[in-house]
């Protein structure tokens, strides 16, 4: 029985740890418990900091940046931040339209915390990033969830959001290239979704480009603000080093939006964190900054990557795929296989059975589709090295083909 000491409050009762954190630390932990397992789980890629990044970290602690900062980064992070947003997306923002934080997720944070009051709706369209609607709820506002479907490139309706928009919208949240199915938003349909947006003018948009640099198959990423500029004082470009760069321990995501918003969410980040780590503000710098055709060769190898998983995983008709645009993830549809029963008897009901079974028979972790908003389907990252990439995909295939129809006698 637990005493009164141990109340939690409500707004943390009504959320749960990142499901693709914790299927990755069960993961880790049957790893450290001699298991095969191979974990296709986190967003990460497998490659290094590249090294020039590492330097200057590195230099930079050796010249003293290991002090306070502003809170929202230091000036040199933030110009680095404004000439990649010009370099890379024809965007320019003053310096005190930057906003700097540790990762995209406090970012995120930052501005929800400061414009969201009780009441307040947030669309969100799914699949959807993991995090999305917990810290909408979180902050006290309440996530409209607007289903997308794989038949139209898991691409968001603009006559749907007409129909969900209304007087108490405060924020409607784009993720392009999508995580966790890779679409990629091109520009027209920007600008049906911002002309959408457009009649509402309480209600802001929060454009995550976190993956603009892995496109593939000549797709090419457009900014929200280039897309739609007439948007620009309601608009909020969040984007990071994490995905482009390797760069996920390190913690640094940033954006760019009207000086008001900007300057509330360095009051909330100021009486949370504080500033980021100081020396990974420099490695931020030197990454924004520097060479960047190591991403080429990157995005060449994960579309190798990506190619192998999708000709292992098309040997078996339980699984439906298609080849995503963009990010590192397949999301693969498995309604197949639910209500089919493992080899132990066991009747699979929705895609967190199957997760679950897949990491107990197949040691592969991957992340139901539950966690995104979206069954019964799988997320599967391909950002890990090419051979484990195979043989995960090999062992799914096997695991889900040794499935069977339900015999009501031994089914459980």
């Amino acid at each position: 029985m637990s005493s009164d000491v141990e109340r939690i409050n409500a707004r943390v009762s009504g959320i749960r740890l990142s499901p693709t954190i914790a299927m990755s630390g069960r993961a880790a932990t049957r790893i450290a418990e001699g298991r095969p397992v191979i974990s296709l789980s986190l967003g990460e890629l497998d490659f290094d900091t590249p090294k020039p990044i590492i330097d200057a970290a590195y230099q930079a602690a050796l010249a003293g940046a290991t002090r306070y900062t502003a809170p929202d980064g230091r000036l040199a992070l933030k110009r680095a931040v404004q000439t990649k947003f010009l370099r890379d997306n024809g965007l320019s923002f003053e310096i005190n339209e930057i906003h700097a934080a540790s990762g995209c997720k406090q970012v995120i944070y930052n501005a929800l915390a400061a414009t969201l009051e009780p009441g307040d709706e947030v669309i969100v369209f799914a699949p959807y990033w993991v995090s999305y609607t917990d810290i909408v709820a979180f902050c006290g506002g309440t996530p409209v969830v607007l289903q997308t479907s794989a038949a139209d490139g898991f691409l968001p309706n603009p006559d749907q959001l007409a129909k969900a928009l209304t007087s108490r919208t405060r924020w409607v949240l784009l993720n392009s290239p999508n995580n966790p199915t890779g679409a990629v938003y091109d520009g027209a349909l920007l600008k049906r979704l911002a002309a959408t947006i457009a009649s509402h003018p309480q209600a802001m948009v929060l454009s995550d480009e976190i993956y603009e640099h892995l496109v593939y198959d000549g797709a090419k990423h457009v900014s929200l603000l280039q897309a739609a500029p007439e948007l620009r004082t309601r608009a909020l470009t969040v984007n990071g080093v994490s995905k482009a760069y390797a760069m996920t321990g390190w913690r640094i995501g940033y954006a760019g939006g009207p000086q008001w918003l900007i300057s509330a969410m360095a009051k909330v980040q100021s009486q949370t964190a504080g500033n980021s780590c100081t020396i990974s503000q420099a490695a931020a710098e030197a990454a924004l900054l520097g060479d960047q055709t190591t991403i080429d060769v990157w995005r060449d190898t994960l579309e190798k990557r990506r190619a192998a998983m999708l000709s292992e995983l098309g040997r078996t008709d339980r699984i439906a795929t298609s080849s995503p645009p963009g990010a590192f993830y397949v999301f693969a549809d498995v309604s197949r296989c639910i209500g089919l029963a493992t080899p132990g008897g066991l009747v699979l009901r929705n895609d967190l059975d199957l997760a679950e079974y897949l990491l107990d028979h197949a040691d592969v972790a991957a992340v139901a589709g539950e966690a995104f908003g979206s069954s019964p389907f799988i997320r599967l990252s391909f950002a890990a090295d090419h051979d484990e990439v195979v043989e995960a995909a090999r062992r799914i295939v096997s695991a889900i083909d040794a499935l069977a129809a339900v015999d009501a006698g031994t089914a459980r």
